[in-house]
């Protein structure tokens, strides 16, 4: 539940059980279960580095004056990460606003090994505290061995939702999805805001019946453990860790598991059913992709690119051209055949399940944003991978195989329509991610997003080539051309 910048305070009596906590958490988010965590009673602060954030854990038992906690760098720790604090309370009104104060008793039943302890929190942070005790509650009643269960933090991707794998007394290991409801943001067309605007998911609700649904048609979707639906808590089949992108950079043969997942698209071709069951007794129905989530998309490009490039917002005849552009891919885009369409169909999202036999082979963890669409947007999500280099060759290879197996057992297929869609879609989820990644960067701080910029502008550019994207190309080569392209790798 902690993020950088959280202050946590430990209350209680010497013997309470503050230092003993705090060598807990920071071995459980550094991930070692053993590491020397000494009290820092005399250094009065130790850091340590862990995958997610900095810890500076500190013991003010020793300071003489409030004034000495000026000189321990609470703030610079704030910035880096987070602080654990070990008496507070002497440092009076110098001390950070504390996000969670853990206070601890001895529960007096003569146990030496045991303790109470309160948490609370300060306004802002009381949110994240109350869902603490959500999942808290849902574990205890949904995992195997109860209370008997160990967590550890599992890193997400870039939406809200959140993750941690559990391993229970038995051994046995599972996911927790955390993905609470999100509320719509402000309207920006039509009134309506962009989750719905784009057919996002706004709850877990579409990942139960879709991953239902992909299992019981011969896929690798998680199963769903236990759930809780309304309060958006899922415990999930864990996949392990062998996650493509993560694969390849192990010296895995790229061309092997790219082609699993080629194929894993082919046999998704035919089609699962558009509605399907909850498991509280209701029903979800896959939303169809139209003009509005294409066009909202592309916009990301103007939105949030362009500003962060010129530093100023696109002219409405710039905008205009764009958009008329655009008009008439759409159009075609929408009249494709259409079929089952994941969205996000690439590396972080794609598992490699050696023991299973094909399409069960590849583990899919992620498609509750998923529609009704064109078949070729997940093979552009495959083979224009934002976080992972696909090389042309690679992607043309794959493609001739995917064309020339759904040839043979689809009569009326259409590979030169599916190449020109193909390309179309390529450069509008290109041009979209453009604009999400500088939206990662200027809006939430997430500036490692801009080192896959050069990637996209290379995918981007293997799309303009097509034919039937010569009004597209124009505009991109009139407006960003390749020396903006490269200033805008640093916004």
């Amino acid at each position: 539940m902690l993020s950088p910048g959280d202050c946590i305070a430990l209350t209680g009596e010497l013997g309470a059980g503050k230092t003993t906590f705090a060598r807990a958490l920071i071995r459980a988010a550094s991930g070692e279960r053993e590491l020397e965590v000494p009290s820092p009673t005399f250094t009065l602060t130790q850091l340590y580095e862990t995958p997610r954030f900095e810890i500076a854990h500190l013991d003010l038992y020793r300071i003489e004056t409030p004034n000495e906690v000026e000189e321990l760098g609470i703030e610079a720790a704030l910035l880096r990460g987070i602080a654990v604090i070990e008496w507070p309370e002497r440092g009076e009104d110098r001390m950070p606003t504390a996000d969670f104060i853990l206070s601890f008793t001895d529960d007096g039943d003569g146990d030496n090994d045991t303790r109470s302890v309160t948490m609370s929190s300060n306004t802002a942070s009381a949110p994240r505290l109350a869902r603490f005790t959500e999942i808290r509650d849902f574990l205890s009643v949904s995992a195997s061995a109860g209370t008997d269960y160990h967590l550890s933090y599992l890193q997400g991707d870039a939406s809200p939702r959140r993750y941690a794998r559990l391993i229970d007394g038995n051994g046995k290991r599972s996911i927790l999805m955390d993905s609470p409801k999100q509320g719509d943001g402000p309207p920006i067309q039509n009134g309506l805001p962009y989750s719905q605007i784009a057919h996002l998911a706004e709850d877990v609700r579409p990942f139960a019946a879709i991953s239902t649904a992909l299992n019981e048609r011969g896929f690798s979707a998680p199963e769903i453990f236990a759930h809780d639906l309304n309060d958006g808590l899922l415990l999930i089949e864990d996949f392990g860790d062998a996650v493509f992108g993560s694969e390849v950079k192990r010296g895995r043969d790229q061309a092997n598991l790219w082609q699993r997942a080629t194929d894993t698209l082919i046999a998704l071709r035919a089609s699962p059913p558009i509605q399907m069951p909850l498991p509280d007794g209701t029903d979800y129905q896959l939303p169809k992709i139209d003009r509005h989530v294409l066009n909202i998309e592309t916009q990301l490009l103007l939105d949030w690119y362009w500003p962060s490039v010129f530093g100023k917002p696109a002219h409405s005849d710039i905008e205009l051209q764009f958009t008329r552009a655009w008009s008439p891919l759409f159009d075609a885009v929408l009249a494709a055949p259409f079929g089952w369409l994941l969205r996000d169909f690439h590396s972080p999202n794609l598992i490699a399940l050696d023991n299973r036999k094909p399409p069960r082979d590849v583990g899919i963890i992620d498609f509750q944003d998923a529609m009704i669409g064109p078949h070729a947007y997940d093979l552009v999500s495959l083979l224009q991978d934002a976080r992972v280099d696909v090389s042309a060759d690679l992607e043309t290879n794959l493609i001739e195989r995917y064309l020339e197996q759904v040839s043979t057992t689809e009569a009326h297929f259409d590979a030169d329509q599916f190449r020109f869609v193909y390309a179309a879609l390529g450069a509008q989820r290109n041009t979209k991610i453009l604009g999400i990644f500088a939206r990662l960067a200027k809006r939430d701080g997430k500036r490692q997003y801009l080192t896959h910029l050069p990637r996209i502008w290379g995918y981007l550019a293997r799309n303009l080539a097509h034919p039937g994207l010569t009004e597209l190309a124009a505009w991109y080569d009139a407006h960003l051309p390749a020396d903006i392209r490269r200033r805008g790798i640093a916004l």
